[in-house]
């Protein structure tokens, strides 16, 4: 049976064929697979440089005024105050107000016994009574010498010596009643008085205490004026130029949380204490529903005054180096500068900046540690994405 030669030739055609075909989609899969790794690389390469430029949130500084306040510790004293002092001895006989008392002016408030006192005014009373008759009797010598000078009964020298004793026992009498006036005085200030309306605020005696006359121990009785109060407070020198004398302020007390008082600036010390670097200051506060008390402490909030328009950046944006004080401001092209400024207010949170800084610059809130002019950096726009400020991006990126 006679073979056929066609079917291997046409075979063999096939299967080259095939196999070209099976090297070209081979090679079109390796070209794409070193291309589409080179893409990748590409794209890893992109992201990473990218990653690698610090994120900041930046933004213009705040152009409005600050109210800013300045807190001070203070005490609270009473407008007027007078400590009762005895000014003569004895035993006290009694006392009419205790502290805490409202009292009028000329108000009893204790009563004291003295027995020395009461004698030396008996003494009193006897030496001028002495004194008067010695005076009678030196006046009436004199009135008969004058009577007989003419007659030539008596000389000059004895009418001269009859006057002049009569002039002394007269000076004699004149000083006894001095001193008893003197102790009738004294007798007054048995009946302890109030000096104005006040408060009894102290009292430390008690009855039948030995009352020594003089400041020699604590005075009997404290008065205190507590209509109004005075509240003394120490201002830092440079604050002083702020607060000027008529400056309304605020205080607060711990007897009464959430609660402020209005309060006025009326004097100044004037004069910086070396020690601590303050200047004293009085202001006056009005107390007429007696609601504060003298010797509190207080709180005191002065509003410090300010302007309409000021440059003000978080306090976190301020860098401090060797070279001095720095805000970190973002360009145009997305480069970092920094810019030296000055500080006019501390304001907390928030700096007041004195010069250096202008209102169109973009502040970085929170400069990263070793940022320096020149770095790259990108514009925090929300917390999901962020953007290169005016810097070339990929493709991908676009």
């Amino acid at each position: 049976m006679p073979s056929d030669p066609a079917p291997p030739a046409l075979s063999r055609r096939k299967l080259a064929f095939a196999g070209l075909i099976a090297a070209a989609v081979a090679a079109t899969a390796v070209v794409m697979g070193i291309t589409s790794r080179h893409a990748a690389d590409a794209k890893l390469g992109d992201w990473t440089e990218a990653q690698a430029v610090p994120v900041v949130a930046a933004a213009l500084p705040d152009t409005h005024g600050q109210r800013a306040t300045l807190d001070l510790p203070g005490r609270l004293e009473a407008y007027t105050q007078a400590q009762i002092y005895a000014r003569v001895s004895g035993y006290l006989k009694d006392w009419k107000a205790d502290i805490g008392t409202p009292v009028k002016a000329g108000q009893l408030l204790a009563e004291i016994d003295a027995p020395d006192l009461d004698q030396q005014i008996m003494e009193a009373k006897a030496a001028l009574a002495s004194a008067a008759a010695n005076l009678t009797l030196a006046q009436a010598t004199l009135q008969r010498g004058q009577s007989l000078i003419h007659s030539g009964a008596i000389s000059k020298a004895d009418l001269d010596q009859r006057a002049a004793d009569a002039a002394n026992k007269d000076g004699l009498s004149k000083a006894a009643q001095a001193n008893l006036d003197r102790l009738r005085v004294l007798e007054q200030y048995k009946h302890i008085t109030a000096p104005f309306d006040g408060l009894v605020t102290a009292r430390s005696t008690d009855i039948g205490a030995l009352i020594n006359a003089g400041a020699a121990g604590p005075p009997l009785f404290i008065v205190s004026d507590t209509k109004r109060l005075r509240l003394y407070v120490n201002v830092p020198q440079n604050y002083v130029p702020s607060i000027q004398i008529g400056t309304k302020a605020k205080l607060s007390v711990p007897e009464y949380p959430g609660k402020t008082f209005p309060a006025i600036l009326q004097a100044s010390a004037q004069a910086v204490d070396i020690a601590s670097g303050t200047t004293r200051m009085l202001l006056i506060v009005n107390n007429a529903d007696s609601q504060l008390m003298t010797g509190d402490f207080a709180n005191v909030s002065f509003e410090l005054p300010h302007p309409e328009i000021a440059i003000n950046v978080p306090a976190s944006a301020l860098i401090f180096n060797r070279s001095g004080l720095f805000v970190a401001i973002v360009s145009g092209d997305g480069r970092v500068r920094l810019k030296s400024v000055t500080i006019s207010r501390d304001l907390g949170k928030e700096v007041e900046i004195g010069s250096g800084l202008g209102v169109e610059d973009r502040v970085i809130e929170s400069p990263p540690d070793g940022i320096a002019s020149g770095d790259l950096v990108r514009i925090a726009r929300s917390a999901d994405e962020t953007t290169t400020a005016k810097v070339p991006v990929t493709t991908d990126q676009r």
